[in-house]
């Protein structure tokens, strides 16, 4: 089983994840932000990776500190139960529809963190989440993952949809791109050698 565990302590949180890449979608979500652990309940369920996390964060300044830390640590840990990635698909994509909305992401595990983000929103918050965090949420976790990440809104109306849309979609993207691909076995995507 491709399993890991972080705990990242700083000043301003204190989060424990654990992941395992080949679950079945089972997760146990505590930021103390609602509307975060409910897309990162669909990050795991839509993606079949088993997710614990939890944080405690400093909440009573803003919400940044921990959207932020949490996108980190959750990059950190799939990272590290990646291992030396060999085997993997590398590259997963997905067209991920919500009624209104249709969001578009593509991932490339590929060592490089890199983030694409065309999602605009027509409010502030939603929730008691500022809607400029998911964007720090999937640029840290992008990062700390080495992956680039795309995720482009084709359109839509309402703002709770997107964001889902955008988690969902990144979560199908994934469970792709960990998938062990049984013809390169012991190899890794890539023609360098190394991922």
């Amino acid at each position: 089983m491709r399993t890991a565990t972080i705990t990242r302590q700083t000043k301003e949180t204190d989060i424990t994840a654990t992941v395992n890449l080949d679950g079945t979608g089972v997760y146990n979500i505590s930021t103390g932000i609602g509307f975060l652990d409910h897309m990162l309940e669909q990050l795991s369920r839509h993606s079949l990776i088993d997710i614990n996390l939890t944080c405690k964060g400093d909440l009573h300044i803003d919400n940044h500190h921990t959207a932020e830390d949490c996108g980190i640590v959750l990059g950190q840990v799939m990272l590290k139960a990646l291992s030396d990635k060999k085997g993997i698909a590398r590259f997963g994509d997905a067209l991920s529809p919500m009624d209104d909305t249709l969001t578009e992401i593509a991932v490339d595990i590929c060592g490089r963190g890199y983030l694409v983000w065309q999602v605009e929103f027509s409010q502030d918050k939603l929730g008691e989440m500022e809607v400029e965090l998911f964007r720090e949420w999937f640029h840290a976790f992008a990062m700390n993952l080495g992956a680039n990440i795309h995720v482009v809104n084709r359109h839509g109306l309402n703002n709770h949809h997107k964001i889902e849309s955008a988690f969902k979609g990144l979560a199908r993207s994934l469970r792709q791109a960990v998938t062990l691909d049984g013809r390169q076995a012991g190899m890794v995507a890539s023609t360098k050698g190394k991922l």
